[in-house]
């Protein structure tokens, strides 16, 4: 596609978008009494107008039903969790069975490992990203030392070569095949949180079963931003967030998926609850757990349903767009539309003041630009944020720019060129 950098240019392409119209199902944050340019929708999405009405109306069920909530009213909370399981599902590529929503993201990471990483002396290592989020360092170093191994030993980190910023999937691939003889587990994150890149998953997954190896993934950059297949990748398990591209408001659900391939799979350990116990007879209150079919036996404590109203109200969002196809090929036009604005203003500037540090092909990245601002980058960042621009700041001089389907328009994206050439000229950075 021929981009222009003109605010006429970006109206005509937001008058042929058919989701713009979603984006008055969200409510922008608003400062001076102007709303912001959000592009920080890969760290918190923004609030849908139901959210209030959906919350409203739990708000209601736990005034008027009581603790009969859990089984009269319109939704009975008891069985809430399923209704969104069916919405959830086309998101991530999944059967319905396989995907709940339940706990957070690293509480929901803790849970599976406990099923899907069982070490021996012979097999006993983890592969992962280096510079994963840290959330899922921690947990990983907990896990092996749990197990009575060394992190040192026990976890290996692949890097980006010397001088890239991101991983080669031959390197991935490699590295898996190199210690097929060791390996437990592969973890990755779909989307390095950082950068932005996005891991040939498929391509990952099928080496990790080709060494033995069982194979997960978090999504929480991933889910609700590209199409997954996780199912049909052969994917063994996988958590996510909802809060980010997902906008289920601050700490809001996390979610599970489970390869349908271990429900039979007697010998799994995993730490029971009540409400992962037989549905059909929990109420019985009788010793011995029994796990109920699918990823719902996976599930500790009850339904939480105040956060998945909240997830409730967007998911409906969700499936009126069509789910991910959609989304997708307005995602990366965005991105590229931002990518190329931004070549503008360094053009305009006549040097590289910009260096954006995600990769351009399609499939190796998502609804997210990772910037390296070059001099005083934090004062750049803050000249944005007080004209009504909020990125997300990573130290020490990285910008990232997430420009969500669901919301964001290509006049976001013009003017967001704009404000960029603008506080560099002014600020002479």
């Amino acid at each position: 596609m021929n981009f222009e950098n003109t605010l006429s240019f970006a109206k005509e392409m937001d008058a042929s978008d058919p989701l713009h119209p979603l984006r008055k199902e969200f409510l922008f944050p608003q400062q001076n009494g102007k709303p912001f340019i959000y592009l920080c929708g890969n760290s918190l999405g923004l609030q849908p107008v139901s959210a209030r009405e959906v919350m409203s109306k739990q708000l209601d069920n736990w005034q008027n039903l009581a603790v009969e909530g859990w089984f009269e009213g319109e939704s009975p909370w008891m069985y809430y969790h399923k209704e969104l399981k069916k919405l959830m599902a086309p998101i991530v590529g999944a059967r319905a069975e396989e995907v709940c929503p339940m706990n957070t993201l690293t509480v929901n990471l803790h849970l599976l490992m406990v099923s899907f990483y069982r070490p021996d002396q012979k097999r006993f290592k983890i592969i992962m990203e280096a510079g994963a989020f840290p959330s899922d360092q921690y947990a990983l170093e907990s896990q092996v030392r749990f197990h009575g191994f060394d992190p040192a030993e026990a976890i290996i980190e692949i890097a980006p070569r010397a001088g890239e910023y991101t991983l080669r999937t031959e390197d991935i691939i490699n590295t898996i095949a190199d210690h097929a003889d060791d390996l437990a587990l592969v973890l990755f994150g779909g989307i390095n949180y950082f950068t932005g890149q996005c891991f040939d998953m498929a391509a990952i997954t099928k080496a990790g079963h080709e060494a033995g190896a069982i194979v997960g993934f978090d999504l929480a950059h991933a889910a609700g931003n590209v199409p997954l297949q996780l199912h049909d990748w052969q994917v063994d398990f996988a958590c996510w967030c909802t809060y980010k591209y997902q906008n289920s408001g601050p700490g809001g659900i996390g979610a599970i998926f489970v390869h349908e391939n271990h429900f039979t799979d007697n010998s799994m350990n995993r730490f029971a609850g009540w409400w992962g116990y037989q549905e059909s007879i929990r109420f019985k209150m009788e010793k011995g757990f029994i796990a109920e079919p699918g990823a719902d036996g996976w599930q500790v404590s009850c339904t939480q349903v105040m956060p998945m109203a909240l997830y409730h109200a967007s998911l409906l969002i969700f499936e009126k767009a069509g789910y991910m196809d959609p989304l997708r090929q307005k995602s990366l036009k965005l991105t590229a539309y931002l990518r190329f604005v931004i070549e503008q203003v360094n053009s305009a500037l006549g040097f590289q003041q910009y260096q954006i540090i995600t990769p351009a092909e399609d499939e190796q990245h998502g609804a997210q630009l990772s910037v390296i601002a070059k001099g005083d980058a934090k004062g750049i960042f803050n000249q944005l944020v007080a004209n009504n621009l909020l990125g997300d700041w990573r130290e020490p001089n990285v910008i990232r720019f997430g420009p969500a389907p669901l919301y964001n328009s290509f006049e976001d994206i013009y003017h967001t060129g704009k404000l960029l050439l603008q506080v560099c000229q002014e600020e002479a950075l």
